[in-house]
Formats: structure tokens, C-alpha cells, sequence
């Protein structure tokens, strides 16, 4: 019997994370002290000759499956922050699987690593067979976005449907940014407070606004910031930046099998390293209320675009309610 599997890639939210405990201070590098909303089981993998685990949750319904969602996370969050849009999942009859990618959440963070997307595709596929899945439909948010089309690019006769939300990699930032040594990155993680990353999600996710919702999205950062594995942890982060840059996934579109469903607050300005951009650099990086127009006219036949006016990149965490009113559209689409 085959069973559907969707996928579903949102990127920079940690909603399903306690706090840390009064009284203690940090959190080590596999999150030992955070509960997640639901079971966490763990993969052994063999990957760059070392051992490593992929944490991830597997979550059936109470009724009968419609089929089941994989929830993957972006880059500055983990598993656990999709708890809520899991929920609204289960409650509509989809079983759900939430992994941390290596380097990610409850995952294994290497102390050396050539991280890329097709490795961590080539990792996401090992727990779909693992569970024994058949067909996937892929959703992606922010760096998920561009995970979710590499992985429907190397696996097109797993996935039936793509949809990517808020999505980073709709335009090539290798061609507006100058290129920079992944101590550059490292510098920048390990030199980050909180209140700096607090400062950038308020002005960038949100709008200028700020409620205990949002703070509690920043709290595997306190947590880690604050912990005995921060270098380890600044270091892994700045690594990850490399396939950001160097794996650009919008040339591929054109080679989708599937339909792509994007999904667009427009308010969203995200655009990775714009902030070293190019001296003669005229284009504005990350105008999402222009990006979706121009990718559906230049692939009119793949895309089909949703936009949420007012929204911006977490549109999931600004307003759940009419994020799921246009999320479960785009999952019924035919």
C-alpha cells in the first residue's frame, strides 16, 4: 500500500521548546534539556567518515491517515518550533515526521563538516525509507525552501506536489554578494548576543512588533549563547551558510516534474548578504511582493502563487490561522 508523504520545510521558529529552567543557565549542543512537543527517535548514519544521529519526531493521527507530512526546519531554528502547524496537520487526519538536520536542533553537530544540501536530502530520504514511505509531497520554508527543491530535484518520482513557503533561494545571491571565508560566518555567530538576534527578528520577521510568542522562538538561542557548546554551535552555524551561497536552486526550476505551490507573505525583505553586497550593486535583494510575480511569469506552467499581504517571513507565526486558510489550499490543490 503506498503512502503519501508531504513534506513540509518552514524555516525560523522554535515554538515547541521550554524555556530554560529557573536557576540554570545554557544549553548543551544537542538541546539534552529541551522537551519537544512530541517523541524524539534518533538515526545512526555514517556520513564523512563519522558517526553521527538525526533526531527527528514521528507523529501519527488519531484517525485514519490521509497521508503524512515531513516538517523540516530552516536554518536558525529546530524541530520542535513546528508543533503548532503539526497539530493543525493531526487534526486534519496527515501523520507528521519533524527531523533536525545534522548541525540542527537535537542532531549530531560535527566539529567538521562539508555540509550541503544534497547531503542533507541524501539524510532526510534515509528517514523516509526508514519508515517505509512511499510518495512525498514537499514543502519548504525559508533555507527548507531550498532543500525542499533539492530534494524533489534528486528524488522526482517521490514527490507528487512541492510547496514552498517564504522560501530563501528564489534569486541567486552569489551574483550580488561578494564571496566570503566561512570565518567570516564564524566571526559573526560567536560575537551574536541575544539581544542581537532578538533586535534582528523583531525588525525583520515582524514588523517592528514583539510578543512572548516571538520571545520564545529565541530560546535555543539564549540557551545555546548561554551554554558550555557555544563555540561549537557558532561554529556550526557559520558552516552552514556555504550551500546557502554556493547551491543556488532557482536556475533548476525549470526541471521540476512537480507543481510548485509558493506561498509569499510580502512583506518579507529577507536577502542573504546584502548587507556585503556588490559596490555597483543596483538590485534589492529580497523583495518577496516582486520575487513571486516575476518566478510565475518565467514559469507559468510550474507555479502557482499564493500571496498573504501584510505578512513577512514567518507568516506561519504571524498569523497561524490564515497561514493554515491558504496552507491546506495550496495541500488540496490538484
Amino acid at each position: 500500500m503506498k503512502i503519501t508523504l508531504l513534506i513540509l520545510v518552514i524555516g525560523y521558529l522554535t515554538i515547541g521548546c521550554q524555556t530554560l529552567p529557573s536557576g540554570e543557565r545554557g544549553y548543551d549542543a544537542n538541546l539534552s534539556q529541551v522537551e519537544y512537543p512530541f517523541p524524539v527517535h534518533f538515526l545512526p548514519i555514517d556520513s564523512q567518515q563519522q558517526q553521527l544521529n538525526i533526531a527527528y519526531m514521528y507523529q501519527k493521527p488519531l484517525l485514519q491517515s490521509k497521508g503524512t507530512v515531513l516538517l523540516l526546519h530552516g536554518k536558525n531554528f529546530n524541530a520542535a518550533y513546528w508543533e503548532d502547524t503539526a497539530n493543525v496537520l493531526l487534526a486534519q487526519g496527515y501523520a507528521v515526521v519533524i527531523p533536525d538536520q545534522i548541525g540542527f536542533g537535537k542532531s549530531s553537530k560535527p566539529e567538521h563538516y562539508a555540509y550541503s544540501f544534497h547531503t542533507f536530502a541524501e539524510q532526510t530520504m534515509q528517514i523516509v525509507d526508514t519508515l517505509d514511505i512511499d510518495t512525498l509531497t514537499v514543502v519548504g520554508h525559508s533555507m527548507g525552501g531550498m532543500l525542499a527543491t533539492r530534494f524533489s530535484l534528486m528524488y522526482p518520482n517521490r514527490v507528487n506536489k512541492l510547496i514552498l513557503v517564504n522560501p530563501i533561494g528564489l534569486e541567486d545571491y552569489s551574483y550580488y554578494a561578494k564571496p566570503k571565508d566561512i570565518n567570516f560566518f564564524f566571526e559573526s555567530e560567536k560575537s551574536k548576543k541575544i539581544e542581537n538576534i532578538i533586535a534582528y527578528q523583531r525588525k525583520n520577521y515582524y514588523d517592528g512588533q514583539w510578543n512572548d510568542k516571538y520571545e520564545s522562538l529565541t530560546d535555543i538561542h539564549r540557551g545555546w549563547i548561554e551554554g558550555p557548546d557555544w563555540s561549537l554551535m557558532a561554529w556550526n552555524n557559520a558552516l552552514t551558510y556555504a550551500p546557502i551561497f554556493n547551491e543556488p536552486v532557482v536556475h533548476e526550476l525549470q526541471n521540476l516534474t512537480i507543481d510548485l505551490h509558493l506561498i509569499l507573505g510580502t512583506r518579507d525583505r529577507t536577502g542573504p548578504g546584502r548587507n556585503w553586497a556588490f559596490e555597483d550593486n543596483q538590485y534589492e535583494l529580497g523583495r518577496y511582493d516582486l520575487l513571486g510575480k516575476a518566478l510565475q511569469k518565467k514559469h507559468p506552467n510550474i507555479i502557482t502563487l499564493y500571496e498573504l499581504e501584510g505578512l513577512g517571513h514567518l507568516p506561519q507565526v504571524e498569523d497561524l490561522d490564515r497561514f493554515t486558510h491558504t496552507f491546506l489550499q495550496a495541500l488540496d490543490a490538484d
